[in-house]
């Protein structure tokens, strides 16, 4: 059995969707050869907590953590949070009018903590590692990120020990969907830049979730990456009570930003609503997650408020089960210049469910080529107003008729963490050989 150390910043208790792909490759690793041995830190800004992720973690995994400091409590007092309320990410604001104080904080962020708020770990890591790797080696090691100190901490590893190396990008770095939005100056989006390179010409391979991302460091400069997509796990699905709503019910699950609120489509469920006679008494939108305030205001405009049911947070488990009773699952991408290779975690679970999924996005990118493959729902552009009009009606009238929306059976292991983790294993295997 060889080692691999896991520098993650996202572990249980932490919940959201930072702490699911290694947490299920965690868990499968050993299957493929593989003990994994978790560096994380002992006291993080979590940006949301889930204790019953704990269970999914086996007594005897090695776990390492040493205190972090964040600047968060700083950020908080100048902002007017309290200590315990948290921190959101990706830029979403459920405040209509953030105050200026958060302005100033978004360019503290992108020009003073470079690459994130978490690079004051990546010193005393680098020692602590240092000195546990001596006594303890590994074969390889994995960094995980965002936040991208956590590459940062494995670059210092591997330049004085030459560890094997994996850097695994769940998000991009510099083609980030809100890098444009940091404010940065010329010589922090250089310093953003140098930093992403020394990463990528000095891990052994670039794992990335989606196709268009890899292409997308391809041409950074990476020499070898591979795609390993997220995916879901089946022992998840198994305990879940399958039972419909009586409702016509659109869900989503997760955060939704400005950028991926999908505001076309609401007013094409109002024409749906003007136009079917007993529609909108049928008609409930389940947001299981943070929501931007902006995609209130929409609903409100299209008078479709009344219909909604909004929960900001609930365990990993209660989520899927909320998510198993619906009649459609909703997909809305961000809309942004890299939208092609955003593929949602979500998605795998989408197909877990059986559930048809409504994507809102492009029709050229990695998750309408995944809905495709799959055949498991329709993916529609930003502004397709009268296409999504017209797949809101259909499946209406389909849930009218069955009370569900039948679906083909597809074929989709291939997304399935066990699947995934074996891909993981032979890549880690490819870069110790």
């Amino acid at each position: 059995m060889k080692r691999v150390l896991i520098i993650t910043y996202y572990w249980p208790p932490s919940g959201g969707s930072g702490v699911q792909r290694w947490l299920k490759f965690v868990k499968y690793l050993r299957e493929f050869g593989w003990e994994p041995v978790v560096y994380t830190p002992e006291n993080p800004e979590m940006p949301s907590s889930d204790t019953s992720l704990l269970s999914e973690v086996s007594e005897d995994i090695e776990i390492i953590k040493t205190k972090i400091w964040e600047p968060y409590s700083f950020y908080k007092r100048f902002i007017g949070k309290k200590k315990s309320e948290k921190i959101n990410t990706g830029f979403l604001s459920e405040s209509k009018k953030p105050k200026l104080t958060e302005a100033l904080s978004v360019w503290i962020r992108g020009n003073i903590f470079i690459p994130d708020a978490r690079k004051f770990w990546i010193k005393p890591s680098v020692k602590f590692l240092k000195k546990y790797l001596a006594d303890n080696p590994v074969d390889a090691m994995v960094s995980t990120g965002p936040p991208h100190s956590m590459h940062l901490i494995a670059l210092g590893i591997k330049k004085s020990l030459n560890t094997p190396w994996i850097a695994d990008f769940r998000d991009p770095w510099t083609n980030i969907d809100f890098y444009d939005k940091l404010l940065l100056s010329r010589f922090a989006d250089r310093s953003h830049h140098l930093k992403e390179q020394k990463v990528i010409r000095n891990a052994d391979l670039l794992t990335i979730v989606s196709w268009n991302w890899a292409n997308d460091f391809r041409i950074l400069g990476a020499k070898r990456v591979e795609v390993i997509t997220n995916g879901y796990d089946p022992s998840d699905f198994k305990s879940l009570n399958r039972i419909n709503s009586v409702k016509f019910e659109l869900c989503h699950i997760g955060s939704i930003n400005k950028d991926r609120n999908p505001n076309k489509l609401w007013e094409a469920i109002s024409v749906v609503a003007e136009n079917i006679e007993g529609f909108k008494d049928n008609l409930k939108i389940t947001l299981l997650g943070s929501v931007d305030h902006q995609v209130f205001e929409d609903l409100n405009l299209y008078n479709l408020l009344g219909q909604v049911e909004h929960i900001s947070y609930l365990p990993h488990k209660e989520v899927l089960q909320r998510a198993v009773s619906s009649i459609v699952l909703l997909l809305p991408l961000n809309d942004t210049p890299n939208v092609a290779g955003i593929v949602p975690g979500k998605i795998f679970e989408y197909l877990a469910l059986k559930k048809p999924i409504l994507c809102v996005g492009t029709t050229t990118g990695d998750s309408a080529r995944i809905i495709r493959e799959t055949n498991s729902g329709i993916t529609l552009e930003f502004n397709a107003k009268n296409d999504m009009i017209d797949a809101v009606t259909k499946y209406y009238q389909e849930f009218k008729v069955n009370g569900f929306i039948e679906m083909e059976k597809t074929d989709f292991n291939s997304y399935s963490r066990i699947e995934l983790t074996a891909k993981m294993g032979h890549a880690l295997c490819s870069i110790t050989h």
